[in-house]
């Protein structure tokens, strides 16, 4: 990644559920912004979404402008953010602008609260049930797929995918959405993308990194 001492913005980015930042670390930035990643924090126990938001915003400084780009449930997080802490302009990569964009799997977990039903053991990574549907479900043709996926506590993956299914948002103008045609996370039906990769599954910005770097350049200006 490109970064600069002389910066003339922030960009703060918060990657997808269970990512670190390996996901987007081809990406190239704007050489004269500062890239400051936002880790995942754990939730506390029966922690509520808004209040977990707080927390994920305490690291930006809003003395001075900055942007906001999120990848997956990062898009969601930094949409959210936004309402809190509002930035020059957002970016989201594999996600999605308002509740109504949820695909058809998302919004059954909505729908039959299963989410909240299963166990906290069966987010353990010490079983195969997570990562085994992850290998299908993001990208069934990248046999390092696992790689990028590095938050494995437990509780977080399942509270996580809770607060996505549950998760109402009305569409914030002026949001530029970034979508892969062939992402089956966030189907590209359900949205109007201002750009759209072709050939791009949800992990369209670890694979797919020379566009998606060439998009950022001419946005995040």
């Amino acid at each position: 990644m490109a970064f600069s001492y002389f910066s003339l913005m922030k960009i703060y980015v918060v990657s997808g559920l269970g990512a670190d930042f390996k996901v987007l670390e081809r990406l190239e930035f704007p050489e004269a912004h500062e890239i400051v990643f936002i880790d995942w924090l754990i939730p506390e126990q029966n922690e509520s979404f808004p209040k977990y938001v707080e927390r994920m915003a305490e690291k930006i400084n809003i003395a001075e402008p900055f942007y906001l780009l999120g990848y997956s449930f990062g898009g969601i997080m930094v949409q959210e953010i936004n309402k809190l802490k509002p930035a020059q302009k957002v970016v989201i990569l594999g996600s999605i602008k308002s509740d109504r964009e949820k695909s058809r799997l998302i919004r059954a977990g909505e729908i039959t609260r299963i989410p909240k039903l299963l166990p906290v053991s069966f987010f353990n990574d010490r079983t195969t049930n997570v990562y085994s549907v992850v290998r299908k479900f993001f990208d069934p043709q990248n046999p390092r797929v696992l790689q990028y996926f590095r938050v494995k506590d437990p509780y977080y993956l399942k509270w996580s995918i809770e607060k996505i299914s549950d998760w109402k948002f009305e569409e914030t103008p002026g949001v530029v959405q970034i979508l892969g045609d062939r992402d089956i996370v966030f189907p590209i039906r359900n949205s109007k993308p201002n750009y759209i990769i072709k050939g791009g599954t949800h992990l369209f910005p670890a694979i797919k990194y020379k566009e998606v770097s060439k998009i950022l350049r001419e946005v995040l200006v």
